[in-house]
């Protein structure tokens, strides 16, 4: 795995052709969207390069990559292209060989894409909370919103009664999930799990592994990023380097 970490903005070159047995991520560092890509391809021990892109200050060749101008996109040495962050997923577990990361039974398939719909709903209210509460705005409908959405989630892991999404081991949706999870604590958001012990113990088992541990950003770190994040700074996505 080979990354650039300093991220590529208007004016830069376009990189090469992807190298053979490699495949490359077009990604942010902060981004959860493209974290969701960077967690499989951990997962899955996937050869991989990362080339970071400036969202606030992106690169006109970029959006020959992806029309949406977003991350994350993969690219093959074919010069396949793949984007949105689900789709990206699904084509790594699909293509790639390793443990299969989608359950194999389609009811149990189905049942996962579903959670993620309910769960794409609450990504963009988390935002707006942490927006609303820098600017001193009042939050008590956003935070139970996202309380009652948590509940959610929380009911369908008492139901199955497993730690994980997925059963036993960590399946697609767990990694889905996970990147506003990491988020709670800088997004001001953590007491929203104060009802959701089985999410609590979730969280706990997520934070143990590999893939988790080695895309992970410091809360600190991802606070003071947003800050530049919401001035629209063109240093915010090389925050820290």
């Amino acid at each position: 795995r080979s990354e650039r970490f300093s991220s590529l903005f208007s004016g830069s070159a376009a990189p090469g052709p992807v190298p053979e047995g490699v495949i490359r991520l077009y990604s942010m560092r902060f981004c959860p969207f493209a974290q969701r890509t960077r967690l499989v391809l951990r997962a899955k021990g996937i050869s991989h390069e990362i080339i970071n892109i400036n969202l606030k200050n992106k690169p006109d060749w970029f959006f020959e990559k992806n029309p949406f101008g977003l991350v994350p996109v993969l690219e093959t040495s074919k010069g396949q292209l793949i984007y949105e962050s689900p789709i990206t997923c699904e084509y790594l577990d699909e293509a790639f060989p390793g443990k299969k990361l989608m359950p194999s039974d389609p009811y149990e398939r189905a049942l996962q894409k579903m959670l993620l719909e309910h769960f794409s709903k609450i990504t963009p209210i988390v935002f707006k909370y942490f927006v609303a509460v820098k600017d001193g705005q009042d939050t008590t409908a956003l935070k139970a919103e996202i309380a009652e959405k948590f509940g959610k989630l929380e009911e369908v892991l008492s139901k199955r009664n497993t730690v994980f999404y997925g059963g036993d081991s960590i399946s697609m949706l767990d990694y889905m999930i996970w990147p506003w999870f990491e988020r709670l604590e800088p997004l001001q958001l953590k007491e929203s799990l104060s009802h959701t012990p089985k999410l609590q113990r979730w969280m706990e088992a997520m934070k143990e592994d590999p893939a988790v541990k080695a895309t992970m950003t410091d809360p600190q770190t991802f606070k003071d990023y947003l800050q530049l994040y919401l001035k629209n700074s063109p240093e915010a996505c090389d925050y820290g380097l």
